[in-house]
């Protein structure tokens, strides 16, 4: 190997270790972004997300993450995947988020339905699952009156449901059902659901409401 290849392979070795180092999770991450999730509450700015289209989906995202990663709202251009499962395909992400938002979100089961087919989009490189749980409350506020009260929602339960969600949506339904709850505008469950939402991903370092 000549002078040559030696730099341009550490050129791409530094750009692997950043890209891994930006998606793993580590604790200012998870400090800063639940007190950004606090802000969106507190300051009431959560009532600007356009409820149900991928463009509030992106105001959330781009709240939440914006100090982090400079993606933070944008749709990503890579493809990704998760275990054995690969998300929507990057070429055709855009139309596919078009769709998503023509979809109906009347009763629970369109709710949820549409919620599954945004998370089989993924359509950030980082941030998804966090978002998109803020996104999924304020649809259901909006139509049903109801939010999810996360904690109640075991996380292997929420994770192996997600899932499976792909082929057979009935065990994230059943799971978000018997979770609902009327307190639509309680702070601290609010808080709670953050806590929990993060802690799905591997984030439970910080109690969000003593940020």
């Amino acid at each position: 190997m000549n002078y040559d290849d030696i730099l341009a392979q550490a050129h791409y070795d530094a750009i692997y270790e950043a890209e891994q180092e930006a998606t793993k999770p580590n604790k200012i991450e998870e400090k800063i972004t639940k007190q950004k999730a606090k802000q969106l509450f507190d300051s009431g700015d959560i009532s600007k997300v356009e409820v149900g289209r991928f463009k509030g989906l992106a105001y959330i995202h781009k709240y939440l993450f914006e100090d982090i990663y400079f993606f933070a709202g944008k749709i990503r251009d890579v493809n990704i995947s998760k275990g054995n499962f690969r998300f929507a395909s990057a070429m055709y992400l855009k139309q596919a988020l078009k769709e998503i938002d023509k979809m109906a979100q009347s009763s629970f089961d369109e709710i949820v339905e549409k919620y599954v087919e945004m998370n089989i989009a993924h359509p950030f490189r980082e941030g998804n699952g966090r978002s998109m749980r803020i996104w999924l409350d304020l649809i259901f506020k909006k139509e049903l009156k109801k939010v999810v009260d996360w904690s109640k929602i075991d996380k292997n339960e929420y994770l192996m449901a997600m899932e499976r969600s792909v082929v057979k949506d009935l065990e994230i339904k059943e799971l978000l059902k018997n979770s609902l709850t009327d307190k639509i505008d309680d702070r601290e469950l609010f808080m709670r659901g953050i806590d929990a939402s993060y802690f799905y991903e591997g984030y439970s370092l910080y109690n969000t409401k003593n940020l």
